[in-house]
């Protein structure tokens, strides 16, 4: 049980009692930083949360800045639980706030791994929290009213969450753990013939795929389950989120994107998927240094633009510096034809001497370790979906 039992001290309270009235061994984390009244045993005192983050409660309140505050207490609370997870003392983790409260209660479940059930109950909970929330698998439960004391209102709800997580934990993780080897396949609706086909025949081969929509938080959560050891290989048939990193578009997954597979030493099957193209929401979103760029209207809120040359020499670039420090087997898969449904043959994006400043700079760049296959057909077309399924069965055999 993690939060601030200095000003919510009444709710922490009541939802210790709800906890262990329902059986639970309840832990808890003070990051409050003002001297606590609290009716029960502090496990982890605020001070060594402080401390955790390089700082000392004293230091805090001195300085009097409560947006620093809640970094260092979020920061430490996340050093904490990655202690505590570390030791296998962690079955659930509950939290509850404000916005200061709810920010610093994120932050410490941001180390608990995918499968441990993950609760706030927050009064921020209709906001867009989805940097707080990250890639993990929080759940966030509306207060309804302020954290502020107990009423009939915060105690049915209190009560409920405390409910919700014990059973969640009830639920047998290990029931749903895959015996099977798990590929992970990134893809987009302009590359959906090909992951399904791939699909189709990895699920023939008794492989289990997790398909994950390359729309920024899809390609993060990938990364992120594939360090958290949940995926054996990656078909990484869709890596558009690189060029909206590099252009500023709405699917950017982060610098650290194509970079977890490698670091785990997993094998991986790498297509440049939609590198011809930019997200960006309704044309007027656009940035105002690409609006003589060509644009594409691919539904009314999403706007498609065309990369350019340079763009794909600098694509190009980091793909294969990514893909050169790899610790595990590495194959790069060039569609000739088209890395897109839009950029085949009549086409809206159909530039083939773009395409190929693209495929020649992967050529160049990719060191002898890295398998490259170049098909002469588009990313959609059944012959490339089915070679690109025989090269990752051929790595992993």
């Amino acid at each position: 049980m993690l939060g601030c039992f200095d000003s919510k001290a009444e709710d922490f309270e009541y939802l210790y009692r709800c906890l262990k009235e329902l059986g639970a061994h309840v832990l808890t984390v003070n990051t409050g930083v003002r001297p606590s009244n609290i009716n029960f045993t502090i496990d982890i005192r605020s001070s060594e949360v402080a401390e955790a983050a390089g700082t000392s409660l004293r230091e805090l309140l001195n300085r009097g800045d409560r947006g620093h505050v809640i970094e260092k207490m979020g920061t430490g609370a996340s050093l904490v639980i990655a202690m505590m997870v570390k030791e296998q003392r962690i079955h659930g983790i509950i939290g509850m706030g404000g916005g200061g409260g709810t920010y610093i209660c994120l932050a410490g479940m941001q180390e608990v791994p995918f499968g441990i059930p993950k609760l706030c109950l927050s009064t921020v909970a209709t906001k867009d929290l989805s940097r707080q929330v990250g890639t993990k698998d929080i759940v966030l439960m509306p207060s309804i009213v302020d954290v502020a004391g107990i009423n009939s209102v915060s105690g049915l709800l209190i009560r409920q969450a405390a409910g919700a997580l014990m059973g969640m934990i009830s639920v047998e993780a290990e029931r749903f753990k895959s015996s099977r080897i798990t590929v992970g396949i990134s893809m987009f609706g302009n590359t959906t013939e090909c992951v399904d086909r791939c699909t189709e025949l990895l699920k023939s081969q008794g492989l289990e795929v997790l398909a994950f929509h390359a729309v920024g938080i899809g390609g993060q959560t990938m990364e992120a389950l594939i360090r958290d050891g949940r995926i054996h290989a990656v078909l990484d048939i869709t890596t558009t989120e690189l060029a909206d990193e590099l252009c500023e578009g709405i699917c950017s997954a982060g610098p650290k994107r194509l970079t977890a597979a490698g670091d785990m030493g997993i094998t991986q099957v790498v297509v440049p998927g939609c590198l011809d193209m930019v997200n960006y929401g309704h044309l007027d979103t656009v940035p105002d240094r690409f609006r003589s760029r060509q644009l594409y209207s691919w539904a009314p809120d999403v706007t498609l633009m065309r990369t350019n040359a340079e763009e794909n020499q600098l694509l190009a670039k980091e793909i294969s510096e990514k893909l050169n420090n790899a610790q595990g087997p590495v194959a790069l898969m060039l569609p000739l034809e088209g890395v897109s449904l839009v950029s085949k043959k009549g086409g809206v994006f159909y530039q083939p001497e773009v395409d190929q400043i693209l495929f020649d700079g992967l050529k160049s760049g990719a060191n002898e370790q890295i398998r490259i296959e170049e098909i002469r057909a588009n990313i959609n077309d059944k012959v490339f979906a089915d070679k690109a399924v025989e090269i990752l069965l051929e790595l992993l055999n």
